[in-house]
């Protein structure tokens, strides 16, 4: 046992000190989560809706509860910490509606009398979920899973501990029983245990590649499914026929919301030559408009960073990016975990902030002259989580679309998840899907039932 410490990033004052689940309560809690699967799983579709869209009141009616944890424990501003609780509750109604429709049995003419497909639950799903979107990134694992009659272990972020067991009081509070949903307080080192334990039948992972890549090893040793969503590296692709206006409203919501730390955040900005000079004068106009500072301040725009470590890291990124001959067109100073909006131009494949990606408030621009250089730019990363095109002219681009390396398109908006389509990326930004139909059939047993009389 140990002691976990949440410490708001912008004060730097302590909120809260845990104690981590010792040995025996974890035996405890993995017994209690495996016997409620086996009354969980024979509960209706009506029931588990009845309770989801409890759960989705108990989100709006304490959401400005919810909503100051979040922003204390790791620095979102206000106003995105409310959006975030509402999001959620959007996810409940979402799959409590069509979590029946999405696992109905699929019948398959062959030679059989009757053939078909049903969908079952898998059992126990640990969750390791990070600091940035606490409650969004924990309940898009969530809620499916338990729509689909399996139960759910969380091993959140020991900075956001407070929202993490604000998530499970949710449930609760909702009439889930104990046992569907179970947040656990222990530090990575705890997480291979876990993950072996034989009631435990899968894992999904949100966080970095090398996080990622230790745990599907674990899972891959045991023959336990996976599903990882990582980093990204997106870009944005304005063309010259592009809405300017709405373009640079879109990409400076796109970069800098949740004060950059997204791993869908538009990162590298690729704009056409032909008016890269006017796009970044209006972008610079833009960013300069947005109010940083305290997040609990309703006008507040841009926060703290969750911890200083991460400001210094992202300011190292910069530094080295602007020895190698990029150029600083605003912001790029520190203090503390608050980092200035900064926009940084002329930066090439070469540089630290083209090729890596960058966790805060700071925006790399890229020029380029074709459609085709622009698709190279874009595949040029390690990531294939998604991509931005801005373009009046969207057949042009249309014919192109497969040529991106990502796990999304989106034109003319930016790279967002929907409760109504899967969300997910390839390469290094990891596997499998979250969110639509296929996030609701990453964790159940597809089975083949074949009848013949």
């Amino acid at each position: 046992m140990s002691v976990k410490t949440s410490t708001n990033p912008y004060t730097g004052e302590l909120i809260a000190s845990y104690s981590t689940h010792s040995d025996l309560e974890l035996t405890s809690i993995l017994e209690t989560a495996h016997s409620r699967f086996n009354s969980w799983r024979k509960t209706s579709y009506t029931e588990r809706k009845e309770l989801m869209l409890k759960l989705a009141k108990e989100l709006e009616s304490n959401k400005n509860e919810y909503a100051i944890t979040i922003t204390r424990e790791m620095g979102k501003p206000i106003n995105q910490s409310l959006a975030e609780i509402a999001k959620c509750a959007w996810l409940c109604r979402y799959y409590a509606e069509e979590a029946e429709a999405h696992l109905a049995d699929q019948f398959v003419e062959t030679d059989a009398d009757s053939s078909y497909v049903t969908y079952e639950p898998l059992g126990i799903v640990l969750a390791v979920m990070p600091w940035n979107y606490p409650f969004w990134q924990v309940f898009r694992f969530a809620v499916p899973a338990l729509m689909a009659g399996n139960v759910g272990l969380l091993k959140h972020a020991s900075n956001v501990f407070g929202c993490a067991l604000n998530i499970e009081k949710a449930f609760l509070d909702a009439g889930f029983p104990e046992g569907c949903f179970t947040t656990l307080l222990i530090g990575n080192s705890k997480v291979e245990s876990i993950l072996s334990d034989s009631r435990v039948k899968a894992v999904t992972l949100t966080g970095s590649k090398p996080a990622g890549s230790k745990v599907a090893s674990v899972a891959g040793s045991l023959v336990k499914k996976s599903v990882l969503e990582l980093g990204g590296n997106n870009a944005l692709i304005v063309f010259p026929d592009c809405d300017l206006p709405a373009t640079v409203d879109t990409c400076v919501n796109a970069r800098f919301q949740n004060t950059g730390q997204s791993c869908i955040a538009g990162k590298r900005l690729l704009v056409h030559q032909d008016i890269s000079e006017v796009f970044i004068e209006k972008l610079i106009q833009k960013v300069e408009t947005l109010q940083t500072g305290n997040p609990e301040d309703e006008a507040t725009f841009i926060g703290p960073m969750a911890r200083e470590d991460l400001a210094v890291e992202l300011e190292q990124q910069l530094r080295e990016t602007i020895d190698a001959g990029a150029t600083l067109l605003l912001g790029g100073n520190r203090e503390g975990a608050l980092f200035e909006p900064t926009l940084v131009n002329n930066v090439t494949p070469a540089m630290r902030m083209f090729n890596e990606e960058t966790f805060g408030p700071a925006l790399a621009i890229t020029s380029f002259s074709s459609l085709e250089e622009a698709i190279a730019l874009s595949n040029n990363s390690a990531f294939g989580l998604g991509v931005s095109i801005f373009t009046s002219d969207i057949n042009a681009v249309r014919p192109y679309l497969s040529e991106f390396e990502e796990g999304a398109v989106f034109i003319n908006e930016l790279v967002k998840s929907d409760p109504r389509l899967p969300f997910g990326g390839i390469k290094d930004s990891g596997y499998g899907r979250e969110l639509g139909k296929q996030g609701i059939l990453e964790f159940v047993n597809c089975k083949t039932v074949y009848i013949k009389a």
